[in-house]
């Protein structure tokens, strides 16, 4: 399984000298109980680290650059206790290069009418000190996060946690590299794009393989490798031999497992977390991939087919922001068009990732009507039934952009007997004719990652996070 490192987010709070030495005291000691919170609710996916109280514009500055240095920390969160000066924090947040979460937030929830005095209103200061610290974040164009309520209330720190989940995402983004086996599919539009680009505002490093290259180290798999990756199959799913003959079935499937062994052993060696592969590019191979892919998508590896580097790694990106669970490569399949059924069924020939599936997958061999390879193994399941988000990106003379659209996930109605692939039916929230007019109107491709565990708000903060557009079709 791919891991994410135990990543951390340095919290301080905003003041000044005016208050006097003991008014500082009580911001620290307020910060502290803060922090503690926050850490100690179980609601957010990394810890906090309170780093004092910023007074003064060296202070800030100094600080912000250490941010940037430590690669553990993943984010900076900023509390405007008191009424911290502006100006002062102008040289350091231009220099921060990680995530910025403005909390505007307060110590208490309440107006203590009955006892509040100079002293108080001295200290609790949130209200102003808030607008002052915020108008420089926008005249500055930071696209920081502002995240607005009582800092102890679930809802307030389900938004954080949501946040930091998008902060590790995106430092983590700066860390993908994508093996594309062959090149992408002749003729095809959407998968291609500019890769220089994409590693100035995205940070992906994509690199290409010719397919001898992957085909060597299949070679390089040995039976007993083969023989443990069988007996774990064996255990996690159903081995369905169905019409095929047993050792037609058995050796369709081992030769998958070695081809799942010998892709993870390539991507590791070159510290690669995503990848491509294309059916017209299958020089010396048995098989197109298809449950060796689904088995490195359930690890966490980012997958595009047809050489399609962008959603192989946009796949990889998300699932560190989903932590791995229910978020999948994806295609538009086929349509139903009759009131009151409208949905698209979605799937990909034989690579879709399992983290959706509801059902036990089963392991099962049938021909493959593209690719002039032998019939390969793969795990046929159904996808899930809830809320969902359903998101590409594409390439455009002017940049970068995310499409995307909040779906009801479904079952589709009726089994596909003569089908035998994993599939996902969905609707998009807006409908099927609104939803998909002005995808096809903004030019959104055809693959995607489609999520049970993504926020339209997560994916517009990752675009600001990027600097690029986002267009969330609700």
């Amino acid at each position: 399984m791919l891991k994410v490192q135990d990543y951390e987010f340095w919290f301080v709070t905003g003041s000044q000298f005016l208050y006097g030495e003991e008014q500082l005291r009580n911001v620290e000691n307020d910060a502290k109980k803060i922090v503690a919170g926050l850490n100690d609710s179980g609601r957010l996916p990394y810890k906090v680290i309170l780093k004092g109280v910023m007074k003064t514009a060296d202070d800030i500055t100094s600080f912000m650059k250490e941010a940037n240095y430590q690669d553990n920390v993943a984010g900076v969160i900023t509390w405007m206790h008191t009424f911290s000066p502006a100006k002062n924090w102008i040289r350091g947040t231009k220099l921060l290069q990680k995530p910025l979460l403005h909390l505007a937030t307060q110590f208490l929830n309440h107006i203590p009418y009955e006892t509040i005095d100079f002293d108080y209103m001295n200290l609790n200061q949130s209200a102003h000190g808030d607008r002052e610290y915020g108008y420089i974040n926008a005249r500055l164009k930071k696209n920081n996060k502002v995240i607005y309520g009582y800092w102890n209330d679930a809802d307030v720190q389900a938004e954080i946690a949501r946040w930091e989940d998008v902060a590790v995402a995106y430092v983590e983004s700066f860390k993908v590299k994508v093996a594309r086996f062959g090149d992408n599919m002749r003729n095809v539009a959407v998968t291609e794009g500019d890769k220089i680009e994409a590693q100035i505002s995205l940070g992906w490093t994509v690199d290409y393989y010719g397919i001898g290259d992957l085909v060597d180290e299949i070679k390089h798999v040995s039976k007993e490798d083969v023989d443990k990756e069988y007996a774990d199959l064996k255990e996690r799913y159903e081995l369905v031999v169905g019409d095929n003959a047993a050792d037609k079935y058995e050796h369709s499937v081992r030769e998958q497992l070695k081809q799942y062994i010998a892709i993870k052993r390539f991507l590791d060696k070159g510290n690669y977390t995503a990848f491509t592969t294309n059916f017209e590019d299958l020089w010396g191979m048995e098989q197109l991939p298809g449950l060796a892919v689904q088995l490195l998508m359930r690890e966490g590896y980012g997958f595009g087919g047809e050489g399609d580097w962008k959603t192989a790694a946009l796949d990889r990106v998300l699932k560190v922001m989903a932590h791995n669970e229910k978020t999948a490569f994806m295609e538009d399949y086929t349509l139903d068009l009759r009131k009151g059924h409208e949905a698209i069924l979605g799937s990909h020939m034989l690579e879709v990732d399992p983290t959706i599936a509801s059902d036990k997958p089963r392991v099962e061999v049938h021909p493959l009507d593209i690719g002039d390879k032998e019939d390969p193994a793969r795990l046929v399941f159904t996808g899930s039934v809830g809320d969902a988000l359903d998101v590409t990106l594409t390439d455009f003379r002017d940049g970068l952009k995310f499409i995307g659209y909040p779906v009801k996930a479904n079952k589709p109605e009726k089994e596909t007997p003569h089908l035998p692939v994993a599939k996902q039916l969905w609707t998009p929230l807006v409908g099927l004719k609104e939803g998909s007019t002005k995808w096809i109107q903004n030019g959104g491709g055809h693959h995607t990652v489609f999520s049970f565990a993504i926020t339209k708000e997560q994916i517009v903060d990752l675009a600001k996070m990027y600097g690029i557009k986002s267009e969330i079709i609700d």
